[in-house]
């Protein structure tokens, strides 16, 4: 596994070669995207990227760059070499977060504004489904298989399991207030949701839609209010969950198999989204109000350095190669 080798190598002394990504930021209030260098973390680019980005993907080949453009109410694609816009998607009103199917094509995109998944074929460019869920739906996940796509909605706190051939509801988990993002487990054994106001994340059996565990976080000088679960990630083993928690400027760190929190990381100020590298060597945070990224040194379990980015970020993702 990826963090015993680095383990392994960093107890011995020795040094892995680096391999060098391309993280791709988006500042909602710059109407940028930040590109960093994931090797010397120098700032390679800012290009504009529409009204309000936010939710921010890539294709499973690196080559082009999906971008929510919230305020013109558009995915917005971008050559990833180049940089430049080479086309536009149907997204339906406010899109916020979207996930791509696994072969990278369709792409699920979450309305805010119209309470509907919007199901865009990124070949065709053409709307494929509208999906009724439930108010302000925000969070997008999907099974490694590819045939369940997972949205929360904030104001009626659910996780609303979509069949993605039929493109029907299947199953609902009601979950605590405001869920703001869903990740599934590399096997697709586990689906993690965070609700930022409940301050929980609930850990569900998506076979069953069976809620199994809620993570809960304290930090001593913290108000529990603060502590607002937004962005998750899993490491590929499923051995550590990583969850960003708003504007209490941790990301706590919790045992995949317990279930239980191991640390709290001080990042930057109001920290929103998360991403690994491709190797899993560093986690990079969005920290909108200090419109800089934190990078986690995923092994040591340490933030290693802050960069500035453009003005409050907002979403991250790292090129596969």
């Amino acid at each position: 596994m990826i963090r015993t080798t680095l383990a392994a190598a960093l107890l011995l002394g020795g040094a892995l070669p680096a391999q060098a990504y391309k993280v791709f930021v988006s500042n909602e209030r710059g109407n940028t995207v930040t590109v960093l260098d994931s090797e010397t973390w120098e700032v390679l680019a800012e290009f504009p990227a529409g009204n309000r980005p936010r939710g921010i993907t890539i294709s499973p080949d690196g080559s082009e760059l999906y971008v929510c453009a919230s305020d013109d109410d558009a995915v917005r694609v971008f050559d990833t070499e180049t940089y430049e816009e080479t086309h536009t998607l149907p997204s339906g009103p406010d899109p916020e977060l979207f996930v791509l199917h696994p072969t990278g094509n369709p792409l699920y995109i979450a309305n805010e504004d119209d309470n509907l998944v919007t199901v865009t074929d990124v070949q065709t460019r053409q709307v494929l489904a509208e999906v009724p869920v439930g108010v302000e739906p925000e969070g997008m996940g999907i099974s490694p298989d590819g045939k369940v796509v997972v949205n929360t909605s904030e104001t009626t706190n659910m996780a609303h399991f979509i069949d993605t051939e039929t493109f029907e509801i299947v199953q609902n988990t009601l979950v605590d207030q405001r869920p703001r993002f869903a990740q599934f487990t590399a096997d697709g054994a586990r689906l993690y949701v965070s609700a930022e106001i409940g301050g929980t994340v609930s850990v569900i059996d998506p076979a069953t839609g069976e809620i199994l565990h809620k993570i809960t976080f304290e930090v001593p000088g913290i108000q529990p209010e603060l502590l607002q679960p937004v962005g998750v990630r899993v490491t590929q083993d499923g051995s550590r969950v990583f969850v960003a928690l708003g504007p209490s400027n941790r990301v706590a760190v919790v045992d995949g198999e317990t279930w239980e929190v191991l640390d709290y990381l001080l990042v930057g100020q109001r920290v929103w989204q998360l991403a690994f590298t491709p190797d899993e060597r560093f986690l990079i945070t969005t920290n909108g109000n200090s419109n800089d990224v934190s990078i986690i040194d995923v092994a040591a379990g340490e933030v290693v350095r802050s960069v500035p980015v453009g003005q409050q970020p907002w979403g991250v993702v790292v090129a596969p190669e």
